[in-house]
């Protein structure tokens, strides 16, 4: 490939564009979600009543589990046309989380931790660890999508030796923390 002067391009300078757009679409997405969570926190969206999305969250959170770990095994059998549509899968399973995460949250706010002691330090440290985890997924997965759709195989396992991991933890403690809040809170009568 070359440059609009006709000099050749350097390994990944042709890749700066969608680094930039994957830095764009982060960001947004991750300042969306402060906002949601630490300014807007919920409340008035004309009696749109979402409270049965987190079991929907959770749901999806299990599902793009079970595709993440059904991927890693199809591609150590060498099947690659089932590891693509499982990753895509998982991948359309952790969008839409994130929409139903976000929609819940514009309406609803904060779900708080109801119970105390020990296991609300452990609840917290699975909280935080999932939140600051999450926080690569949106951009590693759309790198590794990039570069596997770039026939960049070699890059694209470099990104999906960490990826696969961090995501899989996520979407498990995603599930984790909400048995744990629905744990803690109250029964309703």
């Amino acid at each position: 490939m070359s440059n609009a002067a006709g000099a050749p391009l350097s390994r990944g300078e042709n890749d700066r564009p969608f680094y930039i757009f994957t830095a764009v679409v982060s960001t947004a997405a991750l300042a969306f979600l402060a906002y949601l969570l630490l300014i807007r926190r919920g409340g008035a969206a004309g009696g749109v009543d979402l409270r049965f999305l987190p079991a929907v969250n959770a749901s999806l959170n299990a599902l793009a589990a079970v595709f993440l770990a059904a991927g890693w095994v199809a591609i150590r059998q060498k099947a690659r046309r089932a590891h693509q549509y499982l990753m895509v899968s998982a991948f359309a399973s952790s969008s839409l989380f994130l929409v139903c995460y976000l929609a819940y949250h514009y309406v609803h706010g904060d779900t708080r931790y109801a119970g105390g002691g020990a296991l609300k330090v452990v609840y917290l440290l699975i909280l935080a660890s999932h939140v600051l985890l999450s926080t690569a997924v949106v951009p590693g997965a759309l790198l590794a999508f990039y570069f596997a759709w770039r026939n960049a195989f070699e890059r694209h396992r470099k990104v999906t030796r960490w990826l696969a991991p961090i995501w899989l933890y996520v979407s498990v403690t995603g599930v984790v923390i909400f048995f744990m809040l629905r744990g803690s809170l109250p029964s309703s009568p």
